[in-house]
Parts: structure tokens; sequence; C-alpha cells
């Protein structure tokens, strides 16, 4: 391996020991000990390293490295905006973590201004998007500005492979939903401005794999208009993530059956939200968040919906915000029993359901983003490119008439 890759692993690596690891924490120090020397090591042949990234392809100075082709981080990084990174000159072991904690900071999106982070970096190092060097030396040919498209195919695969775990071994991998959520803030980050990237169901036996990601994705939106914490609001993620795991119990041509269930398949449908709770409490007990979402989700207002309370009681406030996305998506999706809902459609619907089944506080706020930010929407057709919001409506399959609006639970 050339010694450009070997210092981009050990960035890397360093990364994610200080995702893991509070300051001071030996293997934290470890992790950026070894990335630094390996950036020395480079700087004694290449004095001013400059590392371009292009989606998969990772360019040093104007040389493609062949052995980073397809490098999960080099996407990382441009969809987080970091698609140039130069090294000046000679910088301290200090300079150096401070500048690892600006690029984790753009990655996942902590509580931190990043365009100041970036006015606060070291001069010798400079990162950012293509384009935003100070000045082009004399003779110096300006690479092309990327134009980065975001695939969900990973968190696709993801998703599947974690309920698969959770159906076969009754074990939830909190790591992998955990990196799903990351990578969605990134994708809802990797603009100047935030997109809202949602997906399209191709097939209906998928759907509870891209109903979970839109729901995460529309959690998190909402969760952030609301100004909630960066912490927070990848909270609401994982709980959107997760809120229907209990349907790993359901067979799939219940999932996808086309006419009316029958009064048993019912019964086994509503038992998802209880299954999805004790799921992720047995698997994850600090999920503790996410289990009362799985739990509540399908509980209204008014105390009718399912699972049935004894007693009419107050959901917790993340099952509410949860709860509005969750219906928005399953409206706005296509359906075996029902064609989908075009927006101008489920937005009143919703509106005239608050105090009933919705929290008013999330409609009226779950409406108002939805209007304000419509052009941000990006509903990603197929695994290379998103489709610009106005064609949303109509690749989504929305009837261009109006359509009978469901029942209660022909949201699922």
């Amino acid at each position: 391996m050339s010694d450009p890759a070997r210092f981009l692993g050990a960035l890397a690596q360093a990364l994610s020991g200080m995702t893991l690891y509070g300051d001071g924490h030996p293997a934290r120090e470890r992790g950026v000990d070894a990335a630094y020397q390996e950036l020395l090591d480079l700087q004694a042949d290449t004095p001013r390293p400059m590392f371009t990234f292009l989606g998969d392809e990772v360019i040093f100075g104007r040389q493609p490295l062949r052995d980073l082709r397809n490098w999960d981080w080099s996407a990382r990084f441009a969809e987080a905006g970091i698609q140039r990174l130069e090294f000046e000159d000679r910088v301290s072991r200090e300079e150096f973590e401070g500048f690892l904690d600006q690029m984790l900071a753009r990655i996942t999106f902590a509580d931190v201004d990043t365009s100041e982070a970036r006015q606060m970096a070291p001069t010798s190092i400079k990162f950012g998007a293509v384009g935003v060097r100070g000045g082009a030396e004399q003779g110096d040919e300006a690479l092309p500005t990327a134009t980065i498209t975001f695939s969900m195919g990973e968190e696709v695969e993801t998703i599947r492979w974690l309920h698969d775990e959770v159906q076969k071994r009754e074990a939830l991998p909190l790591a992998e939903a955990e990196a799903v959520v990351r990578s969605l803030s990134v994708a809802m980050h990797g603009d100047s401005q935030m997109m809202m990237p949602l997906l399209q169901l191709k097939q209906f036996d998928e759907y509870t794999t891209t109903h979970s990601l839109n729901v995460a994705v529309l959690s998190m939106a909402l969760a952030e208009y609301l100004g909630l914490g960066a912490g927070d609001v990848r909270a609401f993620g994982i709980a959107g993530l997760l809120h229907d795991l209990g349907k790993v119990r359901i067979p799939i041509e219940v999932l996808t059956k086309a006419g009316k269930l029958t009064p048993d398949e019912r019964v086994l449908m509503n038992r998802h939200p209880v299954e999805g709770a004790r799921l992720i409490l047995e698997g994850e007990e600090e999920l503790d968040l996410a289990a009362v979402v799985a739990y509540e989700h399908h509980i209204m207002l008014n105390g009718l919906g399912y699972p049935q309370l004894r007693f009419r009681r107050k959901c917790h406030e993340a099952s509410n915000l949860v709860h509005v996305c969750d219906v928005y998506d399953a409206l706005r999706t296509k359906r075996p029993y029902r064609d989908a809902w075009p927006v101008e459609q489920v937005l009143p619907y919703l509106e005239g359901r608050m105090g009933l089944e919705f929290d008013p506080t999330y409609v009226h706020a779950f409406i108002t983003m939805m209007r304000r930010w419509e052009s941000r929407v990006a509903l990603i057709a197929d695994d290379k490119a998103p489709v610009p919001a106005h064609m949303a409506p109509v690749l989504a399959g929305a009837p261009s008439g109006p359509v009978s609006g469901p029942g209660p639970t022909q949201t699922d």
C-alpha cells in the first residue's frame, strides 16, 4: 500500500477511535499518534500533500489512488462537505488532533458550527469543498468541482441484514443501527442546506426496510426543525429507524397482503409494537427511548389505536413525533391495498386528525416544515441518484386525483 493510502487508513482509524473513546483515553491517543506519525512520514516525501475525495474516488495530488477506489470513508468525507484536504506545512501534534475534532464534527454533526470551525482551523491545514482554496498558485490546474449524489444502497442492505439478525438470533446490532443514522445525517447535511433523502418503494416486500429509513430521516428532520440538540436528533433517528422492528415477527404474506386482513391477521399485525419493544429492550437496554417509541407509535392522542391501553395516558413526546412521520410516509407510499397519496392530500389529512390521533404541536411543526422545505425532499428512485422534489409524487405512484382515505389502522 502506498504511503498516502497508509496515512488515510490511519486517519480513518483515528476518527473511528475518537467516536468510541473520550479525551485522554489510551486507545484514542494511540490512534491519533499513529495517524500523526503517518502524516509526518508522508510529508518527508511530499511536503504539501493534498487529497481530493470525489465520492468513490480518492485523488492524491492529481493521481488517483487505485488502492482506495470505493473506499467507504471517501464517500463519507465527500458527503460531509470534506472534498479536499491539504497540509501546507508541518503541523504540531496538538494542531493535528484539533483538526481531527473538526473533521469528526463534520461527519457526526455534533453541536459545532462547522463554518466557524473551518475558520478556526490551523492555517497549515485546509479542508472543505473542492474550490475553497485561498487562491491557486501560478500554473496550478484546479480540479473540477465534484457533483456528489447520494445512494442509500448500503443503508438498505444494512437494515435488511439487521432485520435478519433480529429475526434469526433475536440480537439487535446497535452499532450498525447507529452507523445508519450517522450516514443518514451525512446525507441530510451534505449540501449547503439540509436535504431529506426519501426512498421510493420498489417492491412491496421491501416496505418495512424502506419505511424504516424514511421515518428515521423525517424524524431527524423534524427534531432538528424544532431546534433539538444533535444528540436528541440522533436518538430520534434511532427511534424512527427501529419503530417497526416488531414486524420481523409477522409473516411476509401478511405484510404484503393486497386485500383486507382477516381478524386473526389483524391481531397478529397489531402485536408488532409490543414485539418491537421487547426485541429492543432484550437486545440493548440503553435503547429505552426507542423501545418506548416502538411500543407507542400506533397509540392515538384520544387513547385509541394499539396496543390498547387499559387507562388512557399521555404518550412520550418522541412517540408523538415519530407517529406523525410514520403516518406521513405510510400514506405517501404505494401499498398493495391502495395507491400512494400525493403530498397535497397527506398534509391536510394529518391536520384534520389533530387532537384526535396526533399531537397538534408536532402536526403543526411537520406541516410547516414540509411546506417550507418542499424543495429539499429528494426521492431516491434508484441506488445512484436522487430525483428532483417536483417529480417525487409522480415517481412514487401518487394518483393525480383524490383518493379515499384509509381507516386509522391502514397505515401499518
